[in-house]
C-alpha cells in the first residue's frame, strides 16, 4: 500500500480506498449503506434534494451503519431563466407524436449548494462534502471546513485539481471523460481528458490525495488507476445493476445490453454535458443540440415525454446516465462489488 493510500483511509477512516459516487437520482440511503458497510466512502447525492430530506436520509444511514459519509453538491451558477421557445419547438413533434402537452409549470431545478445546504452540514456533520462544478463562495466554504469535514473537489484536468488544491480541498476526484453522469468542468469549458492521462498528470501537479473516477468498474481498472497513483477510486456505473441503487426501470434493462458505443455526452437532458446512453431524443436531435437551454433549464421541457414514456417503460426521453465502463457492470449486491473493488484498490496499492 503506497503513502497517498495509507494518507487517504487515515484522513476518511474507511476501510477500503473507494468512494462510492453519489449518482444523483440513482443512487441514495440503501446503496451508501451497503458501501459503507463494506468498508468504503458511502455518498449521498444531494443535489436533487431539499434541506429537510438530506438530514432524514443522513439520519437512516448513521442508524444503519458506522463509517464516513459524503455528502455530495453541485456548485454551479443559477443564472435568470432563459426563452425556451427555440427548445420546445425542437421538441414539439415528439410532443405530438406522443400525445403529450408542453409542461405549463416548471420542475424544481438543481439548486447550488447555498446556506441553507450550509445549516444542513453543520446540523449533520458528514465525514465529507465533495463538490461538483467547483466549490461554493468562499463563506460557504469556510462554514463546511469548520465542521471539521474534510472537502473533495472534481476536477477534469489539472488546471482545475490545481485551483481545488490551492483552495484547501483534502483530496482532487480526477474525473476522466468515461466517467458517467454529468462533467464537471468549471474553469474552462468542456476539455474532457481520458483518465489514463489525467490521473499522473493531477498526482504530479497537487500534493493531496487523488482519486480516480470514470470507467472504472472492475478490478482491472481498479488496479489501472491506482498503478498511475490515484489513492483510491471513485466507482458509479459499476454499482448501477446492484439491487442497492435505484436507476429507471428503463436504464437497468438497457444496461443489461448496452456497451461503451452506446455512452455518449449529451446536453439534451438538463442543458450540461453529461454521458448517458444514446436514446430516442438523442438519435434524433443529435447528443448535443444548441437549442437546449443552459444547465438545469432543459430537463422542464422535456418532463412530460419523460414521465409518459416511463410510465410505458421506456427511456426515449429519460436521462440515462452510465460511463463507458457499463458493459462492465454486474448485477452483485453492492456489498460484494465494494468488497471486491475496495479490496482490489488496498492490494494494488498507489506510488
Amino acid at each position: 500500500m503506497g503513502a497517498a493510500t495509507r494518507a487517504f483511509l487515515a484522513m476518511t477512516g474507511a476501510r477500503l480506498p473507494l468512494v462510492q459516487a453519489p449518482m444523483a437520482n440513482f443512487a441514495g440511503t440503501d446503496l451508501a449503506i451497503a458501501a459503507m458497510g463494506a468498508g468504503a466512502v458511502g455518498s449521498l447525492p444531494c443535489a436533487v434534494l431539499d434541506a429537510g430530506v438530506v438530514v432524514t436520509q443522513v439520519a437512516a444511514v448513521r442508524a444503519a451503519v458506522k463509517g464516513p459519509l459524503n455528502l455530495n453538491f453541485f456548485c454551479h451558477k443559477l443564472g435568470p431563466a432563459p426563452d425556451e421557445t427555440a427548445w420546445r419547438t425542437t421538441l414539439s413533434p415528439f410532443y405530438a407524436d406522443e400525445g403529450v402537452a408542453a409542461p405549463t409549470d416548471a420542475p424544481p431545478l438543481r439548486r447550488p449548494f447555498d446556506a441553507a445546504m450550509g445549516d444542513v452540514v453543520e446540523a449533520v456533520r458528514p465525514e465529507v462534502v465533495s463538490f461538483h462544478f467547483g466549490l461554493p463562495d468562499e463563506d460557504l466554504l469556510v462554514r463546511v471546513k469548520a465542521t471539521g469535514a474534510l472537502v473533495f473537489g472534481c476536477a477534469t484536468n489539472v488546471a482545475e485539481a490545481r485551483w481545488l488544491a490551492e483552495r484547501g480541498c483534502d483530496a482532487v476526484i480526477a474525473q476522466g471523460f468515461e466517467a458517467g453522469g454529468h462533467a464537471g468542468y468549471f474553469l474552462a469549458g468542456h476539455r474532457p481528458v481520458g483518465l489514463i492521462a489525467l490521473v499522473p498528470q493531477i498526482v504530479d501537479a497537487v500534493h493531496v490525495p487523488v482519486i480516480a473516477a470514470g470507467g472504472i468498474a472492475d478490478a482491472r481498472g481498479v488496479a489501472a488507476a491506482m498503478a498511475l497513483g490515484a489513492a483510491a477510486v471513485q466507482v458509479g456505473t459499476a454499482y448501477l445493476r446492484t439491487p442497492e441503487a435505484r436507476p429507471s426501470a428503463a436504464l437497468r434493462h438497457r444496461m443489461e445490453t448496452a456497451t461503451a458505443d452506446d455512452s455518449v455526452f449529451t446536453n439534451l437532458f438538463s442543458g450540461g454535458l453529461a454521458r448517458g446512453l444514446r436514446n430516442r431524443a438523442t438519435d434524433t436531435l443529435g447528443a448535443v443540440n444548441d437549442t437546449a437551454p443552459p444547465f438545469p433549464y432543459a430537463s422542464a421541457a422535456l418532463a412530460p415525454l419523460r414521465a409518459h414514456a416511463e410510465s410505458e417503460g421506456r427511456g426515449d426521453y429519460s436521462p440515462l446516465w452510465s460511463g463507458q465502463g457499463v458493459a462492465l457492470a454486474s448485477a452483485d449486491s453492492a456489498a460484494a462489488l465494494t468488497d471486491r473493488l475496495g479490496n482490489a484498490a488496498l492490494s494494488s496499492g498507489s506510488l
